[in-house]
């Protein structure tokens, strides 16, 4: 008898185990807040760019449902990048067992479960997303009461007295109220006043044959040609005479939506000693008050060997015309590359009327491939994707970037269906850019590799 019953019992446990562990209930101290801790925190947290805080059970209750929604449908975490082409290493997606255990989670009442289950909340200070080694900032500026669009070009010394290797930069506006879009670049200390006087409209460029001014914008000339398919032009889309491909030194950009550039191990961008850092300031303020801002970027030195120094091509359809009412229209982009390069990381880059780009890359040996998509793009929430797996793009490689743009009045943010929409700085008309982070193929020489930068 006592040995049938010791049979039994030991089949009971060894069925009934899975079943009790199945029925173990989820809970946001032990189950969900990690994932909110790991994956969601670094927006939502208070002052922060998402509208409210997952740092705590009492802030989280009230938004279980909506929650649910946003990562069944995978609206949240925002990751517009096609997840069938390529990898990265900034990929911001949920797995499908996070998204399950959120999901039971909110289905069986979003317990909170045992406060001493509850791991360290991330901490996260002054509106930074890393901990900068250095934080360079603008001069106090400010911005005046229904400027609904203004560029201000900045130029902040860096004071470097030797080459600085950047690992992570991020760009974090003073006022997000107003600052539409920072991007920062490095400039030679002599470039600089020329760029001054450029930007003043009183340089030799001031009368551009291309573009006009109104205040502090700029727009295409409206006699300027129509090319939608700049594959059509030897110039790939740029302005006549000019190219579609421009080269830059780009630390960091702030976008809606965009977080710290964190480039791969062993990539670094290059500050040169006496460099300045050119501040490119989009501000668009729809308040009834004039605020101050104080934008900034913050640099984390790279503390390992550089192999690989990186910069960007930014690469444009500058001539394009979307039609009124128009949900579907088309513009791409050509740009050859007149060297081999890696390529690191993707960026796409729109206004308002943004659908989708895609760019693919036509090899000299007959070969083409889809290396970027984004099917659905979102002017509310731009990301620079940084390629998990870097690879070589041979000298002769063709770019075509294809871009769609909805002027229809389906489109909800559209500002004016009614208007014939072309290039232009302000938010209301539009941009097509494709803009690749690469490195050269051949490592550094040793002095360059083997130099750590130091704070």
């Amino acid at each position: 008898m006592w040995l049938m019953w010791s049979r039994c019992a030991c089949f009971l446990l060894l069925f009934s185990a899975p079943i009790l562990r199945a029925q173990m209930p989820v809970t946001f101290s032990k189950d969900v807040a990690p994932i909110f801790f790991g994956r969601c925190a670094v927006c939502h947290h208070p002052n922060d760019i998402a509208p409210m805080s997952l740092l705590s059970y009492k802030e989280v209750r009230p938004w279980a449902a909506a929650i649910r929604q946003a990562v069944v449908t995978r609206k949240m975490p925002p990751w517009h990048a096609d997840p069938h082409v390529g990898q990265y290493l900034n990929d911001a997606r949920l797995s499908d067992a996070q998204i399950s255990k959120i999901v039971k989670w909110v289905e069986t009442g979003a317990p909170e479960g045992d406060p001493k289950d509850l791991p360290p909340a991330p901490v996260f200070e002054n509106g930074w997303h890393i901990k900068p080694d250095l934080v360079l900032s603008i001069p106090e500026t400010h911005v005046a009461a229904g400027d609904q669009d203004d560029y201000e070009y900045i130029y902040v010394p860096t004071d470097f007295t030797e080459d600085k290797w950047i690992q992570v930069a991020e760009v974090v506006p003073g006022d997000r109220r107003v600052v539409h879009h920072a991007t920062v670049s490095v400039v030679s200390p002599d470039k600089v006043p020329g760029l001054l006087e450029t930007h003043n409209g009183s340089g030799a460029n001031a009368e551009d044959k291309n573009k006009f001014r109104t205040g502090k914008v700029e727009h295409i000339r409206p006699e300027m040609p129509i090319l939608d398919d700049g594959c059509a032009s030897p110039d790939g889309g740029g302005f006549p005479g000019k190219s579609s491909g421009s080269y830059n030194r780009v630390p960091g950009i702030y976008l809606p939506g965009h977080l710290a550039e964190t480039r791969p191990p062993g990539y670094a961008l290059k500050i040169p000693a006496g460099s300045y850092l050119q501040f490119q300031v989009h501000y668009s303020n729809r308040l009834n008050e004039t605020v101050s801002d104080k934008t900034s970027i913050g640099l984390i030195f790279a503390k390992q060997p550089v192999e690989h120094e990186v910069a960007q091509y930014e690469i444009w359809n500058n001539l394009f015309q979307i039609p009124p009412n128009t949900g579907n229209h088309k513009v791409r982009s050509c740009y050859t590359l007149e060297k081999e390069v890696m390529a690191v990381a993707y960026t796409a880059h729109m206004h308002f009327r943004g659908k989708s780009m895609q760019t693919e890359a036509f090899y000299p040996d007959g070969r083409h491939e889809v290396i970027f998509s984004v099917p659905k793009y979102d002017f509310r929430w731009q990301e620079t994707y940084f390629l998990k797996n870097q690879f070589i793009l041979p000298k002769g490689t063709r770019l075509i970037t294809t871009a769609y743009f909805d002027n229809s009045p389906n489109n909800p943010l559209n500002p004016d269906p009614s208007k014939a929409v072309r290039w232009g700085e302000p938010s209301d008309e539009e941009m097509m850019g494709f803009w690749l982070a690469f490195s050269e193929v051949s490592p550094l020489k040793d002095s360059a590799r083997k130099l750590e930068a130091t704070t």
